[in-house]
């Protein structure tokens, strides 16, 4: 499979290909952890109007067992530097919370092995997005490739955006989830 460099320089047509071969992810290994995330496939001009690195944590709920996360804003430092959270209110400035389940069998582009993460917990639009996400290693859940779409319940909104989430660590800090 895909290395970090191959992902980062790879074109849209390639990263749907690569997400379409990726592999299962075994839901207990994401348990507290954190990824930095790069956002791939879109304009360098949207990039810049809005960010190109973010963090993304899984948290396993102890009270109802269920693997969920949230977004956090970083500083924007390049590629290759660790993230950084920005802080909002005395904490870091998160956005995004969301569940992950099981892919459905339904998930569109061919994508059969791998998780969803579901941000139906947000209000509005938000609550439509949908990530799937596979391991790039068999195994390995160090580095992972995943891609957005809307879901509108009839019909699933593709969109260009694709991100890389590399293993950072265990969890510093849990935030509610609202």
């Amino acid at each position: 499979m895909a290395s970090r460099d191959d992902v980062l320089s790879m074109k849209r047509g390639a990263l749907a290909a690569t997400l379409r071969q990726g592999h299962a992810i075994d839901p207990r290994a994401l348990d507290d952890s954190q990824y930095r995330g790069i956002r791939l496939g879109l304009p360098a001009w949207l990039e810049r109007l809005t960010w190109k690195t973010f963090q993304k944590t899984f948290h396993r709920d102890p009270r109802t067992g269920e693997l969920r996360g949230w977004n956090v804003r970083v500083e924007q430092q390049g590629l290759d530097a660790p993230s950084v959270a920005k802080v909002r209110k005395g904490a870091p400035w998160s956005f995004g919370h969301y569940r992950v389940v099981e892919l459905s069998p339904r998930s569109p582009r061919g994508i059969a092995r791998g998780l969803l993460i579901d941000y139906s917990p947000e209000r509005g639009l938000m609550s439509r997005m949908r990530d799937p996400i596979v391991a790039l290693h068999e195994g390995s859940v160090d580095l992972l490739l995943g891609w957005s779409y809307l879901d509108l319940g009839f019909w699933r909104m593709p969109t260009p955006s694709y991100f890389l989430l590399e293993r950072e660590g265990p969890l510093e800090q849990v935030v509610s989830s609202g």
